[in-house]
């Protein structure tokens, strides 16, 4: 059985210290940054199956890392602080974790929800794995897009997309990696001729971004190739 890599984003390190001999005694492998960078540049070298964020980083504190995580990796996060009150507990919610534990915590109580957030995030996995298997189903970039019931979902959320935007999502991912042209897009899904001065193509697009990015002005599901196109990479 795979052992599981947990990262710990602390820089109280004598927390760190006490949280790693709890993990290691349950068997998880640990690494560890002591600021948002340090935990950044491990994630993007190491898989790492669950994350320990500290809100009280220096630089860049635990909820703009949460956000900046969440735009490209999907692990389960539990988050802590010595911020106890019920506002801080939303909005790290809100950034994208999956659980809140305020300091000072019981050790015990820590490991428990790591078992409970790998069980969980172990379970989802196999499920998106079956779904794989079923043609009629398209998983890329955290979307899945069922073609049997014609839904859209973005990390488990369900996207409400307009038949005509499901149609230019679907186009787009069913050949990753292919930069469609206007024209292409326009013809495919509206079944007409293309006119150069049609723009209705790239405001479908400015509103699908809306639904399906993070941050619109800068996507990273739907791309633009400049002079060319749009396109979904793999």
């Amino acid at each position: 059985m795979e052992k599981y890599n947990i990262l710990v984003i602390d820089d109280d390190k004598e927390i760190v210290e006490l949280i790693r001999i709890y993990l290691q005694n349950e068997g998880y492998n640990v690494l560890v940054g002591f600021n948002g960078d340090e935990g950044v540049e491990i994630l993007a070298k190491q898989k790492i199956h669950l994350l320990i964020l500290d809100i009280m980083l220096p630089g860049e504190d635990g909820l703009q890392i949460c956000r900046k995580i969440r735009e490209s990796y999907i692990i389960p996060i539990i988050m802590v602080s010595a911020k106890s009150c019920d506002m801080d507990k939303i909005m790290g919610l809100g950034t994208g974790a999956d659980d809140y534990l305020a300091k000072p915590f019981n050790p015990m109580e820590l490991m428990a929800r790591v078992k409970s957030q790998l069980r969980r995030s172990f379970y989802m996995n196999t499920q998106v794995l079956d779904k794989q298997h079923d043609e009629n189903i398209i998983n890329i970039c955290g979307l899945s897009i069922n073609k049997n019931n014609h839904t859209v979902s973005l990390l488990g959320n369900i996207v409400d997309l307009t038949p005509t935007e499901y149609e230019i999502l679907l186009l787009l991912a069913g050949s990753p990696g292919k930069v469609f042209s206007v024209e292409k897009i326009f013809e495919s899904v509206w079944k007409q001729k293309f006119y150069e001065s049609n723009n209705t193509v790239m405001v479908h697009i400015w509103r699908m971004r809306e639904k399906l990015e993070s941050n619109p002005k800068e996507p990273k599901i739907i791309k633009t190739i400049w002079g060319v196109g749009y396109k979904i990479e793999g």
